[in-house]
């Protein structure tokens, strides 16, 4: 997935504009939608930007992963688990507690 279909995700998720999200991180409004449309790349600077205001890793924005064991469906529940709040946390956690015990019966 390129680094444009992440963020429209990000974007959409925080039920914002990405003019909102340009203000926010202080670039020009243009200039995100060219990182939306994958027409041009931003820079070391805006991509730790963006990280940090999403929460996320720059490997989850640009796709990398390594040779490690953590799989897509991993990093996805992490980056998604990070955005709830304390609260849904506790609730996320209990769930798949649920599910855990719910394999070991069958």
């Amino acid at each position: 997935m390129s680094l444009g279909d992440k963020l429209r995700i990000l974007i959409a998720e925080r039920n914002m504009t990405q003019k909102e999200l340009a203000s926010q991180l202080n670039i020009a409004p243009s200039t995100l939608g060219s990182y939306v449309q994958n027409t041009r790349e931003p820079d070391f600077s805006t991509l730790k930007s963006l990280a940090n205001y999403f929460d996320v890793s720059i490997d989850y924005l640009l796709d990398y992963t390594s040779n490690t064991r953590n799989t897509d469906n991993e990093i996805e529940m992490l980056r998604i688990f990070r955005s709830l709040t304390e609260e849904q946390q506790h609730i996320c956690i209990e769930q798949c507690k649920v599910f855990i015990r719910m394999n070991h019966d069958v």
